[in-house]
Formats: structure tokens, sequence, C-alpha cells
């Protein structure tokens, strides 16, 4: 039995119709597969010694690959809930579906960093090698339905060919997917006339898919590129119009209060034009996050600097407010008090530490002062 086709793509919320299906047919697949591996280790510790030596590497990748996608079947089980699940959740199933898979140890000797559905075509590949080298020969229905599966894989490689960005890269992706179309046409005329392909359909199977993978990896990388220019450029236009602010506000508080803070506005355009290479765009966007951090400690600073001057006219204020209830607010000594202190709030710049000391002043003369 091959591997399920898997529903949707990277990036894209799976549709649930789909999505079930999927898990229902990689439920039999990982089920079958297991029995499968036992039947070829068996096959194996019955060999004679160098067969069984030089399908051990296969046979131990294999396993490790059941693993992986056993675990990360798992983790779909748990996220679909049933099927009780909304756009986040089925966004969250196209990642594990279509994300890179967490691999053990022994898949990792591989060197290959592949998504559920590629792990899955991989363990076809050695599947069906490992019969034919431990003589567990493939029916011709199953050769058929392996070319199938070939062919339908290969489609899915012309057309994300087709998504290659124009130029030498494209170019050399459509040159080794006609390299492998006409390898699947030769080895289709072979099996036509009679002939043994199965040796040499796990090597095209697992090029295949590991060509697929890099151009999958390939758009999906060219997709997060194309999301942090756009973050940055975004970013860097709310740093300006948040500079020209921050600078109008610093303007105003040193006007309204001595002492002032002492900060400099970062400048947006220090950091330079808005880069357009992957790497360049992760540093760009660290530095804009500095500037962003760095702007909002002087937003703090001076903002809490006229907060305070606010703070204090609107207590002076209240006091009076209060003494008038009162009906002291008129005797010399507390109407003397709130003149200096309103006085000296007024003044440009007010200084502060004598402005809180004549507000504190005002208070206890109209607590003090008796009707």
């Amino acid at each position: 039995m091959t591997a399920p086709a898997a529903p949707g793509r990277l990036g894209v919320p799976l549709e649930p119709t789909a999505t079930s299906r999927y898990l229902t047919d990689l439920e039999h697949w990982v089920t079958l597969r297991r029995t499968e591996l036992d039947t070829l280790d068996a096959a194996a510790l019955g060999a004679p010694a160098a067969t069984a030596a030089s399908a051990t590497a296969d046979l131990t990748l294999s396993m490790a690959l059941w693993k992986a996608v056993s675990d990360r079947y798992a983790l779909l089980v748990a996220t679909w809930d049933g099927g009780r699940v909304g756009p986040v959740e089925r966004e969250r199933l196209a990642t594990l579906v279509w994300g890179r898979l967490d691999t053990p140890a022994a898949a990792g000797q591989t060197g290959l960093a592949l998504s559920l559905p590629e792990a899955c075509r991989l363990s076809d590949s050695l599947v069906a090698a490992l019969r034919v080298r431990l003589g567990l020969d493939l029916s011709g229905a199953e050769v058929t339905a392996r070319l199938r599966a070939l062919r339908a894989g290969l489609e899915r490689i012309r057309d994300q060919v087709g998504t290659e960005p124009a130029g030498a890269r494209q170019q050399q992706a459509a040159a080794t997917s006609a390299r492998l179309a006409r390898r699947l046409t030769e080895l289709t005329d072979k099996a036509g006339r009679g002939g043994d392909v199965v040796g040499l359909l796990g090597p095209l199977e697992i090029e295949a898919a590991v060509f697929e993978r890099d151009l999958i990896v390939g758009a999906a990388r060219r997709q997060q590129a194309a999301l942090q220019l756009a973050t940055a450029r975004r970013l860097r236009a709310e740093l300006e119009v948040r500079e020209s602010a921050v600078r109008d506000l610093v303007t105003a508080c040193v006007a309204t209060v001595d002492p002032a803070p002492r900060y400099a506005v970062p400048d947006v355009s220090a950091v330079g034009p808005v880069p357009n290479t992957p790497a360049a765009l992760e540093a760009y966007l660290t530095r804009l996050g500095q500037v962003g951090r760095a702007m909002t400690v002087v937003h703090t600073a001076y903002g809490n600097a006229l907060a305070e001057h606010a703070e204090l006219a609107g207590r002076l204020d209240a006091l009076r407010a209060k003494a008038r209830s009162r009906g002291v607010a008129d005797q010399p000594d507390v109407a003397r008090a709130y003149d200096l202190a309103a006085e000296t709030l007024a003044r440009r710049p007010c200084p502060m530490a004598i402005a809180r000391q004549l507000v504190g002043l005002y208070a206890s003369y109209q607590k003090e002062a008796r009707p």
C-alpha cells in the first residue's frame, strides 16, 4: 500500500472533509506499514548474511521514518479533535502535514528535512526496494500502482516548478523535472514490455520525493521572505510616523517642565533603506525592533514628565474646589498659597521641584484653615 495523497498545502488551512478522509487513510497506512516492516525485519533475519547486511541501513531508516510519521499522525489526531476545529486549528493541521517532520535520530542520518507526505513517499520507496532485495517480489499490480504514484508526483513537481521565479533557478528546476519525466517514461515502457523495473523504481521515487521537497521548501522560504519584506516596510512606516509624534511630545515637554528628561529621539532613517534579501531582512527587522523599544523609552519618559505637570495642575484645582466648599478659599494665607502655586505651574518651563512643594503647601494651608 502506498501513502495517501495529503490535502492542501503549506500555509493554507486544510478543508475539514479532505482532512477527515486523509486521517482515516493515513491511520490505515501507518498500521499496514508497521506490519510490512515487521515482515521485512523477519525476512532480513532469515536472509544470507550479505543480503541482511545490505538491507540493515534501509530497514533501520524505514523503521525510524515510520516512527516519525506515527508520532506526527498522533499530533494530527489530537489537533483534529474529532473535527472540532476552527480556522486556527485548520492552519495548524496544514503546518503539521506540510511543515518539517520531527524525525528521530536514525532518520536524521539522511540529512533530509522532510514533510509528512515526503516521509511517507520515501518510506514507500524504501519498503519497495527492501522487498526486492529480500526476495519479497512485488506483484505487477503493485508496480503499476507505484508508477501511477510517480506520475502523480511528477505532475505536482511540474506545477511547483511553474511557481519558481523566472531565471536560472527555474530553468534548472525545469531541466530536472524533464529528466525525471524521461526516466519515468523509460521505466513505464520497460514495464510494458515485461521488463523488471522494481530495482529502478526506488531510486527514482527517492530522487523525485527529495526534489519535490526542495521545491516546496524553496517556495515556503520565498513566501516567508515576502512577508518579512511587507512587515519591514510597514514597521518602518509606523516608526517614522511615531518618530514625528515623539519629537512633538519632546518639544512640548521641554517647553513645559524643568528639568525635562534628556533622551535622544531615535532616528528611523539611520537604519537605512529596507533590504530585499532574507538574511538582510532578518537583521533589519531586529534593528527596527531595537528602534521601536528605544522610542518607547523616550515616549514613556517625556510622557510621564508632562503627565506629572498635568497631575499637579489638576490636584491644585481639586484642592481649590475643596477650599471653596469649606469657605476658606479667600483667606489671605490660603489665597496667597494658591496664587504662588498657580503662578509657578503656569510658568514656562515650570520648575517642577518648586511646583511640587507649593502645591503641597497649598494643601497644608487649606487643610489647617478654619472657616
